[in-house]
């Protein structure tokens, strides 16, 4: 669970994945001090794109609500994935959150 309210992670994710120039996302939860955790988004971009935090921030907040909305975006070059395709979250969670 992310925040007080719900967040189904792979919900943002099927949205995020919409987007033109987002090649794969994963969608984690972030330690914040007033909701418990926040939605954070891993993306992979499409090639030559230049997408922004904002724009995928905007992208999201018009489609979800404000509960829902991400608070953080991180571009990677990769998801790591089990081999049956399901996203490593833990491995993903440990890897990125030193760059916030």
């Amino acid at each position: 669970m992310i925040e007080k309210l719900r967040v189904a992670p792979a919900e943002l994710e099927e949205l995020l994945l919409t987007h033109p120039e987002i090649t794969d996302a994963a969608v984690i939860p972030f330690p914040d001090a007033e909701a418990g955790e926040v939605p954070i988004a891993c993306i992979v971009r499409s090639s030559n794109s230049s997408l922004s935090q904002e724009e995928v921030k905007r992208f999201i907040a018009e489609q979800v609500a404000p509960f829902k909305r991400l608070r953080r975006v991180i571009f990677i070059d990769n998801i790591p994935k089990s081999a049956s395709g399901k996203i490593l979250r833990r491995e993903l969670r440990q890897k990125n959150l030193s760059k916030l």
